[in-house]
């Protein structure tokens, strides 16, 4: 009986492996298929160095800061704004600082904020503004338009879009409003060798209906219950604490390699060592414990057939 239970255990232990193998193999795929285009490089930084381009491209956690109110944009419609115009009801306000034409991290950005903004019960424009500012001077309220259209889309609660604003703007505006929230982001070059793209990080902040900075959330994913908490907090002119300076960093084409850098590719490979050590364990004990069951029973089949061990 403990024979067949150790055999069984065994072969459990082993579909275990082959599942969490086929849960950690494609994470070393990928790691591996980044590291052939240039060993996850920007310029001539290697290993796990910041690249030098990101070192501008930093958050700095600017709370109790000032945004300025009296700076002009565009909105979606092509109408001139300043942000004042969105603090007039007395309500906080959403502010993500993206640009329409980036490839890469702003679209993960909006899809984080929309997905987390669907499950809080406040309403933009009756409760709260959504601010979403460019900084990219190029980019067009056609351009706004199409973002707005596709994201109060996905957000799917129709009478809200008057409480989303997507605005473009000249670069003192930029300059202006990414200075006063702590936003660092650095021209780079795109495919194409001109510089047309930004190296930036990921994060949005919740504004007091002064048009203060209450509270920082990095990365693209947000909890829904943290922005509903710093909404409500905001509403009363609560300035929140400082959060963990983790960044997730925009990345981008570098043509005097031709290769891709991506700096999250060290979160996979180390995801995927933790798990191989985690697994690595597992099948110790796992062993180590039908080796202990094996011994037990060699033990009861010698105490319970005496003649047979004396053959």
């Amino acid at each position: 009986m403990s024979r067949n239970f150790t055999i069984r255990n065994t072969k459990h232990a082993f579909a275990v492996l082959a599942l969490l193998m086929g849960c950690v193999v494609p994470a070393f795929r990928m790691s591996a298929q980044v590291t052939s285009y240039g060993d996850k490089q920007t310029g001539d930084q290697y290993g796990n160095e910041l690249p030098t381009v990101l070192k501008g491209a930093a958050i700095n956690q600017r709370l109790n800061g000032q945004i300025p109110l009296s700076s002009t944009w565009t909105d979606e419609t092509g109408k001139q704004v300043h942000l004042g115009d969105y603090f007039q009801n007395g309500k906080p306000a959403v502010l993500a600082l993206v640009y329409y034409q980036c490839p890469m991290l702003c679209s993960e950005e909006l899809d984080g904020l929309t997905q987390s903004l669907a499950m809080v019960h406040l309403n933009p424009g009756k409760d709260f503004q959504v601010i979403v500012a460019s900084i990219d001077p190029s980019d067009t309220p056609a351009m706004a338009e199409q973002k707005k259209a596709l994201y109060t889309k996905r957000y799917a609660r129709p009478g809200t879009e008057s409480g989303w604003h997507f605005l473009v703007g000249p670069q003192p505006s930029i300059d202006a409003l990414s200075t006063s929230v702590g936003f660092g982001y650095v021209r780079v070059p795109g495919p194409d060798g001109k510089l047309t793209q930004f190296a930036h990080a990921s994060a949005i902040q919740i504004l007091t209906p002064e048009g203060k900075v209450a509270q920082y959330y990095l990365g693209v994913e947000y909890s829904p219950k943290d922005v509903l908490l710093g909404l409500v907090e905001a509403s009363g002119n609560k300035i929140g604490s400082p959060v963990a300076n983790i960044l997730t960093y925009c990345y981008h084409y570098d043509p005097h390699r031709n290769k891709h850098s991506i700096i999250v590719a060290r979160v996979v490979q180390l995801g995927g060592m933790v798990t191989l050590a985690g697994l690595g364990g597992f099948m110790f004990l796992m062993f180590r414990r039908d080796h202990r069951l094996a011994q037990q029973d060699q033990h009861l089949t010698r105490r319970s057939d005496p003649e047979r061990d004396e053959s």
